[in-house]
């Protein structure tokens, strides 16, 4: 026997012993491999942990199933299939349907720090004085240090009437503030409108349940105000609900598909537009960024296709998926995509986005601005 072979054989002993002694092994039934389903494995591993495991009070089946559901997603390597716990699944849904319990301020992680972009206009976040700008450091005495922005924004949330305290840096202060604020209902406007002289400024910022009729009174009201060009600003719109964007589009088409959809069975649907919407035929500029994704990416893929916008600013964020969710027996929730997405000349937007008509490296109220000048 050579000496190499001696030290590999000699270092196996050593692991099995370790394992027999030191670790206290005890071998179990074991047999081969047989042909059984992967639920089959999963429930007989359940059934041992809860028939053997030494510390029956670490056994948590709610947290075990989340654990599991979570790990068979993780396998597919799909960043928008999703479990849901009961509060995130109803968060969500409110936030679809324009309403939820919280503090009313819109945040964001800039340069690592939990910041408040900015609060929503009488919400109970201003009137407690939070300001735009300020950097959240911990919330009800917990540091969010390392939080993801999700759990961050579900902390912030409760049921109508409690209270929350945060613990803010602010510029020009020396010492963080202490601020406590009463969480209310706060019902969100998707759309903001404004005139800019005469060309209509409008601000999607998430395609709800209320878009499509939020969008019909600012386009009865543009009939009114002799206005010459529309500003549609997507920039940072996460999406929403499709059919919300195949609504508000039907605003600014007066016929065709809108998007189509093709499932697991290459079934293939296409979303057409209501004829029998308010519509304007106005010159457009729509304004995106890698921020624009999802139900957003659709809405704008179909007015550039139809060469109905001009598309302005920065490559899309690329989510050409439809997701579904379903609710579990326990109150839980399953976000499964279930389809992609194409434009009206079949234009794949998932993974790649969409490229602008036009590029600009200018942000905020230049980019604004620019639009304005450009339909001018």
């Amino acid at each position: 026997m050579s000496r190499l072979s001696a030290i590999v054989i000699s270092a196996l002993i050593v692991i099995v012993l370790a394992l027999a002694f030191g670790g206290g092994f005890l071998l179990g039934q074991t047999h081969g491999p047989i042909n059984v389903t992967g639920l089959d494995v999963v429930n007989q591993a359940w059934d041992y942990l809860f028939a053997r495991y030494v510390d029956t009070s670490r056994l948590d089946s709610t947290n075990m199933s989340r654990g599991a559901i979570e790990g068979i997603i993780d396998t597919l390597d799909d960043p928008y299939t999703a479990y849901l716990t009961y509060d995130q699944l109803h968060d969500f849904v409110s936030s679809l349907q324009g309403e939820y319990a919280g503090i009313g301020a819109y945040v964001n992680i800039q340069d690592g720090n939990l910041t408040i972009v900015a609060p929503i206009g009488g919400s109970p976040a201003e009137k407690a004085g939070i300001k735009a700008g300020d950097i959240i450091l911990e919330i009800d005495g917990e540091s969010v240090s390392g939080l993801g922005l999700d759990i961050a924004v579900s902390k912030m949330k409760g049921p109508e009437g409690t209270t929350v305290r945060f613990l803010i840096s602010r510029e020009g202060e020396s010492l963080p503030l202490l601020i406590e604020v009463t969480r209310s209902i706060i019902e969100l406007d998707s759309v903001e409108y404004e005139m800019r002289g005469d060309i209509a400024y409008i601000a999607i910022y998430h395609f709800t349940e209320r878009t499509d009729t939020e969008i019909t009174g600012v386009i009865m009201e543009l009939k009114e105000t002799g206005a010459k060009g529309i500003v549609i600003d997507l920039r940072g719109n996460g999406g929403g609900l499709l059919e919300s964007a195949v609504a508000v589009a039907s605003h600014f088409l007066r016929e065709g598909i809108v998007v189509t959809t093709t499932n697991n069975e290459g079934i293939i649907k296409k979303y057409e537009v209501d004829g029998d919407a308010e519509y304007t035929d106005l010159p457009m500029v729509v304004l995106v960024n890698g921020g624009t994704a999802s139900a957003s990416e659709a809405f704008t893929g179909a007015l550039q296709d139809y060469e109905r916008a001009t598309v302005a600013g920065n490559t899309t964020f690329g989510k050409g998926s439809a997701t579904i969710i379903y609710t579990l027996l326990d109150g839980s929730g399953l976000n499964i995509t279930i389809a992609r997405w194409l434009t009206p000349n079949g234009r794949l937007i998932e993974g790649q986005g969409l490229e602008p008509d036009i590029k600009l490296d200018l942000t905020g109220e230049d980019a604004v601005q620019w639009a304005i000048d450009y339909l001018s």
